[in-house]
């Protein structure tokens, strides 16, 4: 069978479906030559926090459970997300570790939402003109939480939790992103708990550039970069 990725798509569990990142799974698929299984996990408000991450590992599971039928191998199993798919991606990587019967060998985490308790620096300088805004993250976060105490759940900010034995990472961030600072902080973390990871930042870039390489050069690189590192874990 072929590898595979468990894709979640970004819009701050509260927008985004299929078709919106249509492309950025195809892309996916067609440079690490894998099979992606995109996922339309129940969305906010109507389904608040842990709703997203439950489907997320619901789906996961499914995955392994019918990788025969789907033609795909289970022992090569990878997650990815942009954003809050990112989060869920890092989540659903970290119950894996716990969990015999799902074995997640990659976790591909673009521009990742990982703290919801605190704001770091790049909240502030990046809070406004650069397509995701710091308004737009407070909104989202009071529409996917059910109280503020969900916060501190490490199923919703991954960075609490205890990191020893994920799998190995490559995380992806944007210079001028209000999300730059805590995918930084992840992928510190992940090197501080002996996880093997693979983080560039992409110094001149937004929020969402992952999928503009219609556009944008550096889009095109970032990808490979994420296909290289896919097929270097399906390989070994």
């Amino acid at each position: 069978g072929l590898p595979v990725v468990t894709f979640f798509h970004g819009g701050g569990w509260v927008v985004g479906d299929l078709e919106s990142h249509d492309h950025c799974c195809r892309v996916i698929a067609s440079k690490a030559e894998c099979v992606v299984v995109a996922v339309d996990y129940r969305l906010a408000p109507e389904a608040k926090f842990p709703a997203a991450i439950d489907d997320a590992w619901a789906a996961t599971e499914w995955v392994t459970a019918n990788a025969e039928e789907l033609g795909v191998d289970a022992s090569r199993l990878a997650v990815a997300g942009d954003s809050a798919g990112g989060n869920l991606a890092a989540v659903v990587a970290n119950m894996s570790r716990d969990h015999e019967h799902v074995e997640i060998i990659q976790q591909v985490l673009i521009y990742p939402v990982t703290d919801g308790t605190c704001d770091r620096p790049s909240m502030t300088e990046n809070a406004e003109g650069y397509f995701l805004t710091r308004s737009a993250m407070d909104w989202f976060h009071d529409h996917y939480t059910v109280t503020v105490a969900d916060l501190e759940d490490p199923r919703y900010s991954p960075i609490l939790s205890d990191l020893a034995g994920a799998p190995s990472a490559v995380v992806l961030t944007a210079g001028f992103d209000p999300l730059r600072d805590q995918g930084n902080a992840y992928a510190a973390k992940l090197v501080e708990a002996g996880v093997d990871v693979d983080h560039v930042e992409y110094e001149g870039m937004i929020h969402g550039f992952f999928s503009m390489d219609e556009a944008i050069d550096v889009a095109a690189d970032a990808q490979d970069q994420v296909a290289a590192a896919l097929k270097a874990a399906f390989a070994s």
